[in-house]
């Protein structure tokens, strides 16, 4: 989720867009219309007028239709149609009123006003994109055709409404588009990390991710070569290191005094086995690819390492089925368990290692006393507890280092008398 967490925000704001403008126009457009229904209903009042005059006055009914047809109104008298309209149309507004009607009346006292007040009912009805008045009175009722006015019409709120939500879908596809190359060179950033010195993060363009990805190819360039030099500097240092120390060994063996000869080749047998740690740490760190990465039994792998280590195999005892597999370096993962067994007997109380295969993690279990300092003191290079040991402090560093390159930790847990280191 968080991997995309860019393109996630950006489909929210999108669906949110379209709800909320689509919000919009729906109460737009019911509001719209009732304008639009509010405003031909007043027509009605006129039609009322004309008819309560025709019943009046008691014109012909074709005075009625004349009166009406001014107005471009139509008078429905086929009954079938009528019952068709009121039954099936669409109601827009119906509103019921009071209808007062003076007369001038003569009697023994002289002239005086009636006024008869009666209940009217006006219902405004579209069927078939047409627009009909119904009235009712107490005297009956009159279905009128409205020939000028036609049904609310929605093509201009739907043509603008469309017209937006294309453009809010364009520019967001367009934002997308935007957002590919930075997909792209999130990846490319993680293989990079992952080792992958040749990765190119290059872009064409003159925007900001272009730009991103071109100062980072220019960073990608500087630290390759800045690699390179280093690799070929500590290569070249331990080669011409080699040749002196080839010499001094030679040398040594020229001298009458044993004890002397013991000394000096002590001394020179520790600088070379300081180089090859050296030359271990430098191909582990700067590993940039795993081409020699293969399955091997881990057995296999284990018995090199003993065999690596040059112990009595009575000192190792080994606890793993043999179909177990493992993608690993098997020269560097066979290092890395000499140097674990190595360890583990020389700070042991019974010389004595046991490898197992505890939940799919690769154990290593000593006896002896709890290590005095955090793991993470011993990782470190040129750092031990007893420097009278022979070592150089850089086992568990390179331990560490070639279990980084394979995607594992080195772990420690101390339970009852028992150190257990751990490729976790």
């Amino acid at each position: 989720m968080k991997k995309h967490a860019v393109l996630i925000t950006v489909l929210f704001a999108f669906v949110v867009t379209l709800t909320s403008v689509s919000a919009v126009f729906l109460e737009f457009y019911k509001l719209n219309k009732q304008q639009y229904i509010d405003h031909i209903f007043t027509k009605y009042s006129i039609i009322t007028q004309i008819y309560r005059e025709h019943q009046q006055v008691r014109n012909p009914d074709i005075m009625l239709e004349a009166n009406l047809a001014v107005y471009k109104l139509l008078i429905e008298k086929d009954e079938h149609n009528k019952k068709a309209v009121i039954k099936k149309g669409s109601v827009l507004k119906r509103e019921g009123f009071k209808s007062v009607d003076a007369s001038l009346m003569l009697s023994e006292q002289g002239f005086y006003t009636q006024q008869v007040v009666s209940d009217l009912r006006a219902t405004m009805i579209e069927n078939k994109n047409t627009i009909y008045f119904y009235i009712e009175t107490p005297k009956g009722s009159i279905l009128i055709k409205d020939e000028e006015l036609k049904g609310y019409s929605n093509w201009n709120v739907l043509y603008t409404y469309t017209v937006i939500i294309t453009v809010i879908t364009v520019s967001f596809f367009l934002i997308l588009q935007k957002l590919k190359p930075l997909i792209r060179l999130r990846r490319k950033i993680v293989l990079f990390g992952n080792g992958n010195m040749n990765i190119s993060f290059k872009a064409r363009g003159n925007d900001e991710i272009a730009s991103v990805s071109n100062e980072l190819e220019s960073a990608r360039v500087k630290i390759r070569t800045i690699l390179d030099s280093r690799t070929l500097f500590l290569r070249n240092l331990m080669h011409e290191l080699k040749t002196p120390i080839a010499k001094g060994t030679i040398v040594t063996q020229m001298l009458d005094s044993q004890k002397h000869k013991d000394r000096f080749i002590s001394i020179f047998g520790r600088l070379e086995s300081l180089i090859t740690e050296f030359a271990l740490i430098e191909e582990v760190t700067s590993i940039d690819d795993k081409s020699d990465f293969k399955e091997y039994r881990l057995v296999d792998i284990i018995d090199g390492a003993i065999d690596m280590a040059m112990v009595d195999r009575s000192g190792v005892s080994v606890d793993v089925k043999a179909n177990v597999k493992i993608f690993a370096s098997y020269r560097l993962y066979t290092t890395a368990i000499k140097n674990m067994i190595d360890n583990g007997i020389k700070y042991s109380r019974d010389a004595h290692v046991k490898i197992l295969l505890s939940k799919g993690e690769l154990c290593f279990e000593s006896k002896g006393e709890c290590i005095s300092h955090p793991l993470q003191y011993y990782i470190e290079p040129f750092t031990k507890d007893n420097p009278a040991k022979n070592s150089f402090g850089l086992g568990l560093y390179l331990v560490d280092s070639i279990l980084k390159a394979h995607g594992q930790v080195l772990a420690h847990e101390y339970d009852n008398g028992v150190n257990r280191f751990i490729f976790a």
